[in-house]
């Protein structure tokens, strides 16, 4: 899978062991668990660009995407042994080494990017970012944005109410078996590549996900109906093994922050422009898309909000309120 992107670093000259002021270069494994082709492996390939620009031969850039390196929970044991050396990374970070200060995983609590950035330099969100440090081993570089999180669906869902008895797969993570049970849905837990399965034989009657699922999925085969709920802003971030981070010079502790934070903005544009690709084509293989009471579903998932961010740390309800409200 990675065989384009690699092709692409090595006519850049970053796999090669170009001299750079007579230093040997400096290796940079950048790990992720998607597949090459979206804006996850867009930006790792930016990133490799414009550390070849500002200089060349000074970094030895090796992708390794799909898992390569094994599973979130893997590469992050890489990283806190200083055995790899930057990840692209989901979630589990936060839910690893700052559980009770992971507000961002709480479903229809956030609704905008600013809104995530705004808990993320609050005191709580600090907190969480100085925890993954002290606890994982990690220096945290920064959020890269990924789709929002929405339904399908085998029947229209307009309001909470449609959830009576609607089978909504699900991962299994507790914050979001609570939230959605509160709504109304019977969740249940169905292994990622038995959805299409589980629809097609009514076992579920529908999952939630960001639009690159249901496309990459087929799933326009098996279920009629998007719902446009974003109820999760749900970010990659970049985040480096603190092992061999702080073993970098100065210099190069700059540049790499410098392309970290052009490959961020680059996969920013690229996920935004995927998002509306995948809207479009879904829309034209059939599924209709459904624009529900966004309110109503918030209003019934507050009991559930409010129980998920009294059991967090004291200070978080406080930060991720005042972060929901940013731009009220």
């Amino acid at each position: 899978m990675q065989k384009t992107l690699l092709a692409t670093l090595t006519t850049l000259g970053m796999l090669a062991a170009a001299p750079f002021a007579l230093a040997q270069p400096i290796e940079i494994q950048v790990n992720n668990t998607m597949s090459e082709g979206g804006s996850e492996s867009a930006a790792i390939e930016r990133f490799a660009e414009y550390l070849e620009e500002q200089a060349p031969g000074r970094f030895n850039v090796r992708p390794f995407l799909a898992g390569s390196l094994g599973g979130e929970d893997s590469v992050l044991e890489l990283l806190n042994l200083g055995q790899t050396q930057l990840a692209l990374t989901g979630g589990n970070w936060r839910q690893q080494y700052a559980p009770d200060y992971d507000a961002m995983t709480v479903p229809f609590l956030f609704t905008t990017w600013e809104e995530v950035d705004h808990y993320l330099e609050s005191p709580s969100g600090q907190t969480l970012i100085e925890r993954a440090g002290s606890r994982g081993g990690l220096t945290f570089l920064g959020l890269q944005h990924r789709g929002p999180r929405h339904m399908t669906a085998n029947k229209e869902i307009h309001s909470p109410a449609d959830l009576q008895g609607f089978r909504l797969r699900m991962p299994s993570l507790p914050i979001w078996l609570e939230v959605w049970q509160e709504i109304g849905a019977q969740v249940v837990n169905v292994p990622a590549p038995e959805i299409y399965l589980a629809m097609q034989t009514r076992q579920v009657d529908g999952h939630e996900n960001s639009l690159s699922s249901p496309y990459t999925r087929r799933l326009w085969e098996v279920q009629d109906y998007l719902i446009m709920t974003s109820h999760v802003q749900f970010p990659w971030s970049w985040v480096a093994s603190t092992r061999w981070w702080e073993g970098l010079d100065e210099e190069d502790q700059v540049l790499i922050g410098e392309a970290v934070d052009v490959a961020r903005a680059y996969g920013n544009e690229q996920e935004l422009e995927l998002d509306v690709f995948y809207r479009d084509a879904l829309e034209e293989e059939g599924m209709m898309v459904i624009e529900p009471d966004i309110a109503a579903f918030r209003e019934a998932a507050q009991p559930a909000i409010d129980r998920v961010l009294s059991n967090m740390a004291d200070g978080v309800r406080d930060d991720a309120l005042a972060a929901g409200r940013v731009d009220d």
